[in-house]
């Protein structure tokens, strides 16, 4: 089903329950109304004309007869003490169940006065006119005085006439509502649904791989923001499928130097240097470091895909950053010694911080990694530890030939590999994403500051 077809049937569903309303107000509730207010109004007459037979004179009195009788449509007779008619309009001449034929005035005034309240109010059939009327009577002055009454006569019925003829308005009302109701859906409908049929047929395009498609709005806010997002999807997408690809060529590229070596070096064993124990074992030395190199790589992916998707669950703990950071400088000993690198950390006070501890020593060894291999000449990596309010943050900083302006942002994509190194790099290139990773899972600030000529400064920051 259509959003066009829907929104015309909700509009058109609406017309019908307003219709239907106003059709229940006419037949049920507006003769129900009409028919109590009309009573009461009655009342409110006969009680006035009771008043008034004892304030007003003869003339006067006559005069307001008259006034009432044409005013509020209705019969009127006034008795006498002694029950005789003493005075009465009538509107509806023989009609009238007071004053015309076979009267029943007297019974009335029997009723009347054979109330304990000195007042009544019948609704009585006339079957002579064939309409519903009211019937009031009210004694004049104290109950049980004898001083006479009023009565009077009014029809109920006129309302029928309204009520059909406004039913027939309502027929042609809806009608009417239907007609533009219908309009209203197809200009509607149409106002929403082309935006979104244009987004469509662009997110179409864009399925199969055309990410320099354009997605339009309008028609309303709602459809803007839908193609704003669609449009950075597609911003995403392509980005995401571009580092796809580029991963796909570095794996690969990374994958097949070292299988290459390791198929080259094992044809050589089998073919020339198996009978050599000096050069097979030299041989086989480099299938052991090219498949350690296969296994880093290896490892590096897998485990950056697992903190990447969220599979890898922080094991959170209380330490204190200058004992743990101490202790992770101590073990490059080895390595200042052997190659002559020398890693000078300056510590701060001491502080409780909270983490994941072996995760998080990842991310230091990964970044002083980082700084030996584009350190400079004088192998020098210093490492700080500045306590702040709020944190922790930890500094890595090498002496080497810095990092363009344009290139710092992507120095934590998968692969990327800075050109400004003066020896031969060693790792995956994913260490840099690993750290990436694994900070973002703690939600931990991050960042890098370079200049050209003046070496590089990682840095992160840890909670305390």
């Amino acid at each position: 089903m259509t959003l066009r077809f829907k929104i015309a049937a909700w509009f058109v569903l609406f017309i019908v329950i307003i219709a239907g309303v106003l059709w229940f107000l006419e037949t049920e509730m507006l003769t129900k109304v009409y028919y109590n207010s009309k009573i009461k109004e009655t009342e409110k007459v006969a009680m006035m004309l009771a008043e008034k037979c004892q304030t007003e004179s003869v003339d006067e009195f006559r005069m307001t007869l008259n006034n009432v009788c044409y005013e509020y449509q209705v019969c009127i007779s006034v008795f006498d003490s002694k029950q005789r008619a003493a005075w009465a309009r009538d509107i509806l001449y023989d009609n009238c169940l007071l004053h015309g034929y076979g009267n029943h005035s007297y019974r009335y005034v029997k009723e009347l006065y054979e109330s304990k309240t000195g007042t009544i109010s019948l609704t009585e059939y006339d079957e002579k006119i064939q309409m519903d009327t009211v019937v009031v009577g009210v004694v004049i002055g104290e109950v049980g005085s004898g001083d006479g009454c009023v009565l009077l006569n009014a029809v109920l019925e006129p309302v029928g006439s309204t009520v059909r003829f406004q039913k027939r308005l309502i027929m042609i009302f809806v009608v009417v509502l239907l007609v533009i109701g219908c309009l209203l859906a197809l200009l509607l409908s149409s106002h929403l649904t082309v935006p979104l049929m244009k987004i469509t047929d662009s997110a179409k395009r864009m399925a199969h791989g055309d990410y320099e498609t354009t997605f339009e709005g309008g028609g309303c806010r709602e459809v803007d923001e839908l193609a704003e997002a669609l449009t950075y999807a597609e911003h995403e997408i392509s980005k995401a499928d571009s580092m796809q690809r580029d991963l796909v060529a570095n794996v690969s590229h990374d994958l097949r130097t070292p299988l290459t070596m390791l198929k080259a070096y094992a044809e050589m064993i089998r073919d020339l240097s198996g009978d050599n124990p000096k050069k097979r074992n030299a041989h086989l030395q480099v299938i052991i470091d090219e498949t350690d190199r296969l296994t880093a790589l290896v490892n590096d992916i897998l485990d950056l895909s697992k903190l990447e998707n969220g599979s890898q669950k922080l094991e959170m703990k209380e330490i204190d950053a200058t004992t743990w950071m101490t202790d992770i400088i101590a073990r490059y000993k080895g390595v200042s010694e052997q190659m002559g690198y020398h890693i000078s950390f300056t510590p701060d006070e001491h502080c409780q911080v909270k983490c994941d501890p072996a995760k998080m020593e990842r991310v230091v060894c990964n970044l002083i990694n980082n700084a030996i291999n584009y350190t400079g000449d004088d192998k020098q990596v210093f490492v700080s530890q500045i306590n702040t309010e709020t944190a922790v943050r930890i500094e890595v900083r090498d002496t080497g030939s810095g990092i363009e302006k344009d290139k710092i942002q992507k120095i934590f994509d998968k692969y990327y590999r800075s050109e400004n190194h003066t020896r031969e790099v060693v790792g995956t290139g994913l260490g840099l994403s690993i750290v990436k990773a694994i900070l973002k899972l703690h939600s931990f600030n991050y960042g890098v500051r370079s200049k050209l000529g003046e070496g590089s400064v990682f840095w992160f920051e840890i909670n305390r």
